[in-house]
């Protein structure tokens, strides 16, 4: 029985540092990967918030059209 324990059979190998750098870039590109579709999301619900309330404000002011910008006259 002591030579089972002897072999290392039931000890964990050890990582390298390149091991370790490596599980650290995944779990980083994970988390940037989750924060990116959060914030897309976010931003596709905000867009579509501010569709609807500039449909709705149009729809509550159909005479108000936009002034035309007056052009610069130009410097002789």
């Amino acid at each position: 029985m002591k030579e089972n324990q002897g072999n290392g059979v039931f000890k964990p190998a050890k990582k390298t540092p390149s091991d370790r750098a490596d599980q650290a870039t995944v779990a980083s590109r994970a988390i940037m990967e989750q924060e990116k579709i959060a914030r897309e999301k976010k931003t596709a619900r905000l867009r579509q918030l501010r569709l609807e309330k500039e449909a709705a404000e149009e729809a509550a002011n159909p005479g108000a059209a936009p002034k035309e910008k007056r052009k610069a006259q130009k410097r002789k």
